[in-house]
């Protein structure tokens, strides 16, 4: 059985979507007119350095994710047994399910970016080379009381995200402690924690006007790392954006299911790294 993931932020880069904007000239336009600019350009050519900046990641991971799996989609005839999708990459992890088209997606996801966008101040930073019960009691015993696992991304990579100055003194923290890697992630706040609140609760009003519909795919959530129905979409989508991203509990409960495909649909590879740490146990 097969399961398509859809990477988030930091998966973007200069060029992607190459080619894939003038094969679906309908929804290149249609991305245009909701967003005011061009999504190829953005995409293709960032004059102005903009494809880091969060209310236009998110939007251009949306729309190449979209184009990668309709393309995917086409040229297999198939569909997946389930999708899941990093952060940002559940909006293309539901688009794909029919939950919602793309129009109400990417109009979210526009609103997911600025709200969050407006939120200065906080940093984030990876952590790799640590088990969780390490880290967890690392952040409990160091006295930074605005430092917050972000993602599990692995049995052996996390995201913490918080204060700026807090997560500086919690890099230390955690290289004294032996981490492998300890690295600041380019971001402008700290996604994914108690920082974003605020925007979580006004994303949870906008999303009060969109129409969900029941999932034709099976897929999983961020925020419970349980399956989507029909009724737990608003609750899902808002949350998330205040709460940590529980992509390890995902994979597992896919290979539990005997998923043995996993294919990346949209730009990188960062989540097939990930899928493989988890089945080695990393």
């Amino acid at each position: 059985m097969t399961a398509y993931i859809f990477p988030g932020q930091g998966s973007q880069s200069k060029g992607m979507g190459e080619g894939l904007f003038k094969e679906f000239p309908e929804i290149t336009t249609q991305a245009d007119s909701i967003l005011g600019f061009s999504i190829e350009k953005l995409c293709l050519e960032d004059t102005q350095q903009q494809l880091n900046q969060t209310q236009y990641t998110q939007p251009a991971l949306f729309t190449v994710g979209v184009l990668s799996y309709l393309k995917k989609i086409k040229e297999s005839g198939k569909t997946p047994n389930y999708v899941a999708g990093h952060s940002l990459g559940e909006y293309n992890a539901l688009f794909a399910a029919g939950v919602f088209n793309f129009e109400t997606g990417l109009k979210l996801v526009k609103k997911r970016g600025e709200l969050m966008s407006q939120i200065q101040g906080g940093g984030m930073a990876a952590i790799v080379g640590l088990g969780e019960d390490v880290v967890t009691s690392l952040l409990k015993n160091s006295g930074l009381q605005n430092v917050f696992i972000a993602n599990f991304n692995s049995y052996s990579q996390f995201v913490i995200s918080g204060e700026m100055n807090q997560v500086a003194s919690a890099q230390k923290i955690f290289e004294d402690a032996g981490a492998s890697l300890v690295v600041p992630l380019k971001v402008s706040g700290a996604f994914h924690s108690p920082f974003m609140n605020v925007a979580e609760k006004q994303f949870d009003l906008y999303l009060q006007n969109s129409i969900f519909l029941p999932p034709s795919i099976p897929v999983y959530s961020n925020f419970s790392a349980n399956l989507y129905d029909a009724t737990s979409v608003q609750k899902n989508l808002s949350h998330q954006i205040s709460h940590p991203v529980k992509w390890t509990q995902i994979i597992k409960q896919l290979l539990n299911k005997s998923i043995d495909n996993f294919e990346e649909v949209g730009p990188g590879k960062v989540l097939t790294g990930l899928v493989r740490r988890i089945k080695n146990g990393q």
